[in-house]
């Protein structure tokens, strides 16, 4: 990758509260640019949170202009309507990157935890407090927001891979 600095997004998509994160690397060099949560309120009907989490993804990419961005792959949830509302969160945050031609990749919840922590079997605690020490912040970030970063830096760690290695937009 050399030391060109390039910004990666990091999305961690929930109906409710889905984390959002940006990161610029230059080099071996990382620093959060932009991390938070966009929330929409339980009583918010759905179509309105979906279009919430489109304008806010779409705001932040005409914002910071990330080259990439990287969504955590999709789980398997014994609940049926609970996979089919994060499935829709997921498909407006990618249709948001693919809107603004940003490539989308994923990256499996244990290959986050491991590229952060070292171990695919982090509590969210371990990863929440190394993103706070890999990117230098002051205050550890709120779960969702430190999930999107977490996310991020993985996508990262696959980038300095060779090109067969990195893995294929989605």
């Amino acid at each position: 990758m050399g030391r060109e600095t390039v910004r990666i997004l990091g999305i961690d998509t929930s109906l409710r509260s889905t984390g959002v994160g940006i990161i610029e690397a230059r080099g071996s060099e990382l620093r959060a640019v932009a991390y938070g949560r966009i929330k929409n309120p339980p009583k918010t009907p759905h179509s309105q949170c979906l279009e919430n989490i489109f304008n806010t993804i779409t705001d932040l990419i005409e914002e910071h202009k990330p080259a990439c961005a990287a969504i955590e792959g999709a789980f398997f949830s014994k609940n049926a309507n609970t996979a089919m509302v994060l499935g829709q969160a997921r498909g407006t945050a990618i249709t948001a990157c693919a809107r603004k031609g940003v490539p989308i990749y994923e990256h499996s919840p244990r290959s986050v935890k491991q590229a952060v922590v070292g171990t695919g079997a982090a509590q969210k605690d371990q990863v929440s407090k190394m993103v706070m020490r890999m990117l230098g912040l002051k205050e550890q970030p709120q779960e969702d927001a430190a999930d999107a970063l977490a996310i991020a830096i993985c996508h990262f760690h696959r980038l300095v891979l060779p090109k067969e290695l990195q893995g294929k937009a989605i």
